[in-house]
């Protein structure tokens, strides 16, 4: 299992609990409804890696997330992710009515960058993600039609969240193909302040 570093320190989530269709520009993009209720789905803990795939039994969807880590209930640290999909069969999938898992939930299917304690007010974070040096992701909680402690509040009417889950808060616009040997850098900030800056490159295996 592939852990995620938190405070210089690896740790092994239970499980990943991700957020779909929280912004309204990426629900736009996709051609989507905006639901009437929030979306939910789960990636297991052997989804993460630390490798950025382009190609996973098909083409791959990167998609740059804010991301929450839990403790004691609550979230305790914060880092950014790449929710990684199989766009085609997801949508394949959706068409005959049929559960995310194939598309969403494979091995490689998440990497996340390093977690660092949650800073005091979440709604001053925003993050970017360039590839190759062009922007193509800009997001914070403000643009979230369920902004973090929403998510919390809902979540935990129907799930336990246990230490060390990962929650993935949903996807600006800008999403888009992952391409073998492409750079992709992904910036957290508080307010003005870069908390976290990672960097990975797409492989094809």
């Amino acid at each position: 299992m592939t852990p995620v570093i938190y405070k210089d320190t690896p740790i092994f989530p239970g499980k990943i609990v991700c957020i779909g269709r929280n912004y309204a520009g990426h629900i736009a993009e996709l051609g989507n409804e905006i639901p009437s209720a929030m979306v939910v789905f789960n990636k297991p803990s052997s989804a993460i890696s630390d490798r950025l795939l382009a190609h996973a039994g098909g083409p791959v969807d990167y998609e740059c997330e804010l991301c929450f880590l839990i403790g004691d209930g609550a979230l305790v640290g914060v880092g950014l992710g790449l929710d990684l999909t199989r766009r085609d069969l997801q949508n394949q999938l959706k068409q005959q009515g049929l559960p995310w898992e194939r598309a969403k939930a494979f091995d490689g299917s998440a990497t996340f960058s390093p977690f660092v304690a949650l800073p005091d007010d979440i709604n001053r974070l925003s993050f970017t993600l360039h590839i190759d040096d062009k922007l193509t992701q800009a997001g914070d909680p403000g643009l979230m039609l369920y902004p973090p402690q929403t998510i919390i509040s809902e979540l935990t009417r129907f799930m336990s969240l246990q230490d060390n889950d990962i929650l993935m808060t949903g996807t600006p616009m800008g999403v888009g193909r992952v391409m073998a040997g492409c750079q992709f850098v992904a910036r957290l900030y508080d307010d003005r302040q870069l908390l976290i800056e990672h960097s990975w490159r797409g492989i094809a295996l």
